[in-house]
């Protein structure tokens, strides 16, 4: 991984990440919000990024509440077969605020744990839920 959108679940460089494919493969529909995908990036087809989904078809989502790429008040509905994803360190990921609900058919598979460095590892669990503070 490499990168500082996904700051602080993820360093810059120098970790390795197991990804999880074949699951993904055989339940696509079956991303719940929280997890950490990879996916082709929707405006890079060459990259292969990591986020987090936010939101799922048919959910409404506030653009940006941050309200540094768009205004807080801004929603929008999610359409069928696509995900809102997003960095989890909104200053410097590009992702959904910025163009807009991605294909689920980009979405490679899931990133099941980080195993270096070893000091770090971690199990990512699949319904990961983080409660504002």
């Amino acid at each position: 991984m490499a990168g500082p959108s996904m700051l602080p679940t993820l360093d810059n460089s120098g970790e390795l990440v197991l990804e999880s494919i074949l699951p993904h493969r055989l339940f696509p529909n079956q991303l719940g919000r929280g997890e950490l995908i990879t996916l082709t990036s929707p405006i890079d087809p060459s990259r292969i990024i990591c986020k987090r989904v936010i939101g799922l078809p048919g959910d409404v989502i506030c653009v940006d509440p941050t309200g540094l790429k768009a205004h807080s008040t801004e929603h929008v509905v999610i359409p069928k077969g696509h995900i809102w994803i997003a960095g989890d360190n909104a200053a410097w990921s590009k992702d959904s605020r910025e163009y807009g609900p991605v294909s689920m058919a980009l979405v490679r598979g899931r990133i099941a744990a980080r195993i270096y460095p070893f000091n770090r590892f971690t199990v990512f669990s699949k319904n990961t839920t983080y409660i504002e503070q």
